[in-house]
């Protein structure tokens, strides 16, 4: 699920919460909820009830911090990686585990004013 700038908020059961992502599969979910834990969130985790029997069991992840924004702590790099790292946006994705690669290029930097 791609980083969305929407704030989705509602409730899983009788607590209010903020969705982090919804419709994810067990890896997805474990990676959030360590992630959040870590982080210092209170995760709150729903299973979806399935269509069909044949169909994979998909969860949605949630905190009880109902000024979360997902977007905005990975942006803002408010989020730390288990080894104190900050989180990119790639990292967020499970597409890298380096955290390099910032999402701005520092290569071009602003002209100094005099």
């Amino acid at each position: 699920m791609a980083l969305e700038g929407k704030h989705a908020f509602g409730s899983i059961g009788e607590t209010r919460v903020t969705f982090v992502e919804k419709q994810v599969n067990e890896g997805r979910k474990g990676f959030l909820k360590d992630l959040l834990e870590h982080n210092g969130f209170e995760v709150v985790i729903e299973e979806e009830k399935k269509k069909a029997e044949t169909d994979p069991t998909l969860y949605t992840v949630a905190v009880t911090d109902m000024v979360f924004n997902p977007t905005t702590y990975v942006f803002e790099r408010r989020l730390k990686t288990f080894d104190g790292r900050k989180v990119t946006q790639d990292y967020w994705l499970q597409k890298t585990e380096d955290t390099e690669p910032q999402y701005w290029n520092l290569r071009y930097k602003a002209l100094e004013v005099i």
